[in-house]
């Protein structure tokens, strides 16, 4: 994650142009979270019409904990959602910021492309999003249930929370490098899996970040040269920091 971050820092051009599509979705986002903050309490009320008969105290505790546990989830959905619709929305800027970072670290400066067109790329982007937001979901609903265990809701639940949150955060920022050289949905899980300490050590924190309230907008530029870099790690492809030193280079070192 800190890679990317450093990389466009060095690069402020592509970064500031990288702002626009996050600053869009965190105003979507943000009047979201404020409706359900604003209505959730009435929307938990319609829905335990059984609590209305229950003794003082314990009908207002109990909706007012759903409506925690709503908004939380909703908290928890928005951070696996804002990626996939900042993606969304910015999918040129960010296909192009993937680009250049693929070409200043590959050896002979050449970045892979893709073939498609844009309309096609975005379909294809939207079509994957909504897969990854089912399974996401999937596993909303389960941490929901989850939730509402004694102690186990209150300390497992959660770090199981952000964990999934870094999985599902790092495919949908690694598939913009990875679509790009033709790797599926299934390929891009499978590739995920097998190296989970590495994507969890790179989404998790990212998670954690995106839950303060303005600062994804700034990460996400950094978040998607990161991904690409860790895309380029996961494929196993060379990177020029890393190339071995010229013959000639090393025997006059070694003189």
């Amino acid at each position: 994650m800190l890679d990317g971050q450093r990389w466009v820092a060095r690069h402020g051009r592509q970064y500031g142009v990288a702002l626009l599509p996050g600053l869009i979705a965190l105003v979507l986002y943000a009047a979201a979270l404020v409706a359900l903050a604003v209505w959730g309490g009435d929307a938990v009320s319609w829905a335990t019409p059984f609590a209305d008969d229950w003794s003082s105290p314990w009908g207002t505790l109990f909706r007012g904990f759903l409506t925690a546990v709503l908004f939380a989830l909703g908290l928890l959905l928005a951070v696996l959602t804002f990626t996939a619709v900042t993606l969304l929305i910015g999918q040129p800027f960010y296909e192009g910021l993937s680009e250049r970072v693929d070409a200043d670290v590959s050896p002979d400066g050449t970045a892979p492309r893709s073939d498609l067109s844009l309309s096609r790329e975005l379909w294809i982007s939207a079509r994957d999003s909504v897969r990854i937001l089912v399974r996401a979901a999937v596993w909303g609903v389960l941490l929901f249930v989850l939730g509402l265990l004694p102690f186990v809701g209150q300390t497992v639940v959660p770090v199981l929370g952000f964990f999934v949150t870094g999985f599902f955060l790092t495919e949908e920022l690694a598939s913009v490098a990875l679509q790009r050289r033709g790797v599926d949905l299934r390929a891009r899980l499978t590739l995920l899996r097998s190296r989970r300490m590495l994507v969890w050590g790179f989404g998790t924190p990212l998670g954690l970040a995106f839950l303060v309230p303005f600062v994804a907008i700034f990460l996400m530029p950094g978040a998607v040269a990161g991904a690409t870099l860790l895309a380029r790690d996961l494929l196993g492809e060379e990177n020029a920091s890393a190339a071995p030193e010229p013959a000639s280079r090393a025997q006059t070192v070694e003189r």
